[in-house]
């Protein structure tokens, strides 16, 4: 594997500063998530169920702010769409950790509709920083960036969640979000590539681009979310079973060090891979981890389970970054985003439901695979319209 298109990217001083801010950003999302259930779980002497409808509140929130706020990033620029965030999330995390169920579960949801679209911005700040070929190792390093929050947001958050309380813990955490959304807004990182042409930034109709083949896109990147954070939810119960609750750093280590190292492969590849590929090939490794009955054999399990999360969601996005035009690129993310929010929502109460009913085992079980039906679905779409454009090609 040569390492020749990484120095390449982390020589950009532009695209290097905004992979760091990404990171630092996205340590406390992902540490919320997780702690946020527990809060509920433990703090609040929930069933796991009623912990997913929190979480599945607050990601809907995400998910349907995702495309507007996004097409207003496409108009008004990062900065008049970051401070609303920063003043209202902030106000809503401040209360939120203190108050009993049902008021959670209203502010979770307040805060979800107005949260900084980070995910967004950093990927098209990334593709903004780089040349068009190097865009699959921006976004792959962009991608590893991604796990090493992953790895180290639960982990912190879980361990400050049992050392200090799951209430300080979440408020903390969030406060740490809303200091990242202040450096965001002053450094104001460009959104669209230096020297685009004009004609790339007229205004263009929705339907020239919403089509079917960005559609099957976003379905594909619900479908990596359902599987990736229905296995998570479903084995943070586990641990819970086993007594090994404070094992769940070994475990995300190890799936966030197997999806670095599959991103890292990835990025340095001179072609891609399709996404439902990738996607397919995600759902069959993780799997087997219903399988595990320690924190360390799920540790193994998730660690070749993490080969495939960062490739098949980068593909994911460098393929909607080149199906969309410039000028709506900011809508597209954004719906790319909120489809993958919709994912995660729709795993929780799912994994919930499952885990209450029928044990974790079974949850991993059924929501892999749904993904991989899901996968196959749009493979076999994708492979029936090249072929039906072929054959009108020759009849032409």
């Amino acid at each position: 594997m040569s390492i020749t298109p990484y120095r390449s990217v982390l020589g950009n001083a532009a695209a290097r500063r905004v992979l760091l801010l990404g990171i630092l950003l996205r340590i406390p999302i992902f540490g919320t998530g997780v702690l946020l259930m527990l809060h509920v779980v433990e703090h609040l002497n929930r069933s796991w169920s009623q912990a997913g409808l929190v979480s599945a509140v607050a990601t809907l929130a995400i998910a349907i702010s995702g495309p507007w706020r996004g097409k207003l990033l496409d108009r008004h620029g990062l900065r008049k769409v970051v401070l609303p965030s920063i003043v209202i999330t902030g106000s809503c995390w401040a209360v939120a950790p203190f108050v009993g169920y049902w008021p959670l579960l209203v502010l979770a949801g307040i805060a979800g509709l107005f949260v900084v679209p980070i995910f967004s911005i950093a990927r098209q700040s990334v593709i903004a920083a780089v040349p068009s070929h190097e865009r699959r190792t921006a976004l792959s390093v962009d991608g590893v960036g991604v796990e090493l929050a992953y790895m180290t947001g639960p982990a912190i958050a879980v361990w400050a969640g049992h050392q200090w309380g799951t209430a300080p813990s979440l408020f903390v955490l969030q406060m740490l979000g809303v200091v990242g959304g202040i450096v965001l807004w002053f450094l104001d990182p460009p959104l669209r590539e230096e020297g685009t042409p004009a004609d790339q930034l007229v205004s263009v109709p929705r339907s020239s681009w919403l089509r079917p083949r960005f559609v099957l896109l976003c379905l594909a990147a619900a479908a990596s979310t359902l599987v990736l954070v229905g296995s998570e939810v479903s084995v943070v119960a586990g641990l819970r079973v086993w007594g090994e609750s404070g094992q769940l750093g070994l475990v995300f280590g190890g799936w966030g060090l197997g999806s670095i190292v599959g991103g890292l492969i990835y990025g340095a590849l001179s072609r891609g891979i399709s996404p439902y590929l990738l996607l397919s090939g995600l759902a069959l490794v993780t799997m087997p981890m219903a399988l595990a009955n320690s924190a360390l054999t799920v540790a193994g399990l998730a660690f070749f389970a993490g080969l495939l999360c960062a490739p098949t969601i980068t593909a994911s996005v460098e393929a909607v970054s080149r199906v969309v035009p410039t000028v709506a690129r900011g809508e597209a993310m954004g719906w790319h985003g909120s489809c993958m929010t919709a994912g995660s929502a729709l795993a929780a109460p799912m994994a919930g439901l499952l885990i209450d009913s029928r044990g974790h085992q079974t949850s991993i079980v059924v929501l892999c695979a749904a993904g991989l039906a899901i996968a196959l679905a749009g493979g076999f779409t994708v492979l029936a319209a090249r072929k039906r454009h072929q054959h009108l090609a020759l009849a032409a």
